[in-house]
């Protein structure tokens, strides 16, 4: 797989070593993710959104009430960036100014559009559902007319993007490293816990090994 284009817009600038422009890393770290933070800018107002989001090959895809302000502006086009983080440690230093994080995250940039197309519609929304849960698609009753109707989708081109991470321990000015300060990191994790049944579900309703093994 090739690179991503290094651009003005893309190029990681603050720490330009820890910058990663290759599909593999890009695509590990959307594919892992499920929450994006959206930036756009409507009537010279500025917003930012956090949704769910998936990846299907070279674009990713956001979804939401056709009645919304995002949904509705991504009809005629709507120039965004997108953000996703992934947090993987607490890096204690001996110093406080060089605490850090260890992280993985992704930054776009693009024009979201519409997906008007029925079939690829609902290939999308499919998509999406069996993200969360492979296998959801085919246990869920099929989406009705009203609710398609209702949906819309936005796709953003998988291109002006790149991604960066920190990882390893703290990194202290040299004459620190002798002080009996205790400096490592905290390693943080995001796990599932035992599936909660909804009180109203038919006694005897088993529960699928989709849901009973499901992990991040």
């Amino acid at each position: 797989m090739a690179d991503f284009t290094v651009t003005e817009r893309n190029r990681v600038r603050r720490a330009p070593k820890r910058g990663q422009y290759d599909r593999k890393t890009v695509h590990a770290i959307l594919d892992e993710g499920l929450i994006c933070h959206v930036a756009y800018v409507i009537d010279g107002q500025p917003f930012v959104i956090p949704t769910a989001y998936w990846r299907d090959g070279d674009h990713v895809y956001l979804h939401g009430s056709a009645a919304s302000r995002t949904m509705r502006a991504g009809e005629r086009g709507l120039e965004l960036s997108l953000a996703v983080t992934l947090l993987d440690g607490i890096v204690m230093a001996r110093s406080g100014f060089h605490h850090s994080l260890n992280y993985r995250s992704v930054i776009m940039y693009g024009t979201a559009t519409l997906v008007s197309d029925p079939v690829t519609k609902e290939a999308a929304l499919d998509k999406f559902m069996d993200r969360v849960a492979p296998g959801r698609v085919a246990e869920c009753r099929p989406i009705n007319a009203q609710e398609f109707k209702a949906t819309t989708v936005l796709s953003l081109p998988l291109d002006d993007v790149s991604a960066k991470v920190r990882s390893g321990p703290p990194i202290d000015d040299e004459e620190d490293y002798a002080l009996p300060v205790w400096a490592g990191v905290i390693p943080v994790q995001q796990i599932t816990g035992t599936p909660e049944p909804d009180p109203r579900m038919p006694d005897g309703t088993p529960v699928p090994d989709n849901i009973a093994n499901f992990k991040f």
